[in-house]
């Protein structure tokens, strides 16, 4: 099973209008709004794919219970704290203005209570089992304990999980202080974290602390590192409808892959095509098992050698 913790859930909107003028009244043509936030949109990927999936969080007032109500409507089983103030939006702006075009503006979330953060990591312990993938993403509500992801991958990790983490700046500092068993890394993150981008000094620096490293470098596709071996994975598209969320389903086929044994090979394989997937559809952060499939077989893998 792979168990998804998505800390600050998000409503995606999708809004549409042909222009923003700054200080005056912008209208906007259209509105669609998806259950979001990293994490959400890894669980969703793997129910679409397999079927099952776990998603723990916390849930916020009325866009919350709607949120819950749309993943489980999916296929995705939810647990967490219920809190009293709603969930956040996140706006993504779509606009034949190319400067405006996927301008994202994100709402800061509910804040927590200490209790509301030990029960989600009760609820983490009490969901998974040894051996389970927990794939842990994203920011984390306002009042969070600064040390969360570490708190969060160090009780899961005791509890036999294979924790997986996608996140940037204190965040991914504080996780690798903890037994972090894989992480999702982007260009920008790597050389944050690394001090550079390059895929050889990348993964020597990050694979003394965590055993599998997937590193994204955009239109170059994912650097995989696992047991020793690093592969090349990417695919070409030639038509991309949204971006929003495909790193998210990137992560949520190499954490599928890796819950059923797959070689690393095609860990790499589910993870560029679950990417890929996302990429195809106009609901933000969601992806067709169908267009899975037909994805698979057209990745291309190349298995690295470095000195």
């Amino acid at each position: 099973m792979v168990i998804s913790v998505c800390p600050n859930l998000s409503v995606d909107t999708y809004a549409s209008l042909d222009s923003m003028e700054l200080g005056k009244v912008n209208r906007m043509n259209s509105v669609q709004e998806f259950p979001g936030g990293k994490g959400t949109h890894v669980a969703l990927a793997i129910a679409e794919f397999a079927g099952e999936s776990s998603l723990l969080a916390f849930w916020g007032g009325a866009t919350g219970q709607w949120m819950r109500q749309a993943c489980e409507a999916y296929g995705v089983s939810t647990a967490g704290p219920v809190l009293a103030a709603n969930n956040r939006k996140s706006y993504t702006f779509i606009s034949a203005n190319p400067s405006l075009h996927h301008t994202e503006l994100l709402e800061p979330g509910p804040s927590i209570s200490k209790s509301e953060f030990d029960q989600l990591i009760a609820d983490i312990l009490k969901s998974q089992s040894q051996g389970d993938v927990v794939v842990i993403s994203g920011s984390w509500p306002k009042d969070s304990p600064e040390n969360a992801y570490q708190l969060a991958v160090a009780a899961s990790a005791d509890a036999g999980g294979k924790v997986i983490v996608d996140c940037s700046g204190k965040h991914l500092s504080k996780a690798l202080e903890s037994k972090v068993f894989g992480m999702h890394l982007n260009a920008h993150e790597a050389e944050d974290i690394c001090g550079s981008g390059e895929v050889e000094k990348v993964m020597g620096k990050l694979s003394t602390k965590v055993d599998l490293i997937a590193y994204t470098k955009g239109a170059e596709g994912l650097y995989l590192s696992y047991l020793g071996k690093i592969f090349h994975a990417r695919l070409h598209l030639d038509e991309v409808i949204s971006t929003v969320g495909c790193g998210d389903c990137l992560t949520a086929g190499i954490a599928y892959a890796l819950d059923r044994g797959l070689s690393v090979a095609e860990i790499a394989r589910y993870g560029v095509a679950f990417g890929a997937a996302n990429c195809l559809r106009p609901e933000l952060g969601m992806l067709h098992k169908s267009d899975v499939q037909k994805l698979l077989p057209m990745v291309e893998i190349n298995e690295l050698k470095y000195a």
